[in-house]
């Protein structure tokens, strides 16, 4: 079995955010959260994965919170795409 490495506020934070990924997709998907309350929780997913502890299940979640963060940024500007479609145009 692996060893569980200690927990550390840098590792917890990329946990969280590895965690948060597909609450965001899904909030997204089911219209139950804004594309700014998204934003928001990207950006601590953002902040969480940029500098992670130099060990391989950092690395792993960093890498997973990354591919997640782009799938999010994807999502968003289809929506914002489509949000300016449906305005009309001004005169």
């Amino acid at each position: 079995s692996n060893p569980t490495l200690p927990s550390t506020p840098a590792l917890n934070r990329l946990r969280a955010a590895a965690a948060l990924i597909p609450l965001i997709e899904s909030g997204l998907a089911d219209s139950r959260i804004s594309a700014e309350r998204a934003a928001l929780m990207a950006s601590f997913c953002e902040w969480a994965a940029e500098n992670p502890p130099d060990d391989p299940e950092a690395a792993k979640l960093a890498r997973s919170v990354g591919d997640g963060l782009q799938r999010i940024d994807s999502g968003l500007r289809r929506r914002v795409e489509l949000a300016g479609i449906r305005q009309p145009n001004p005169p």
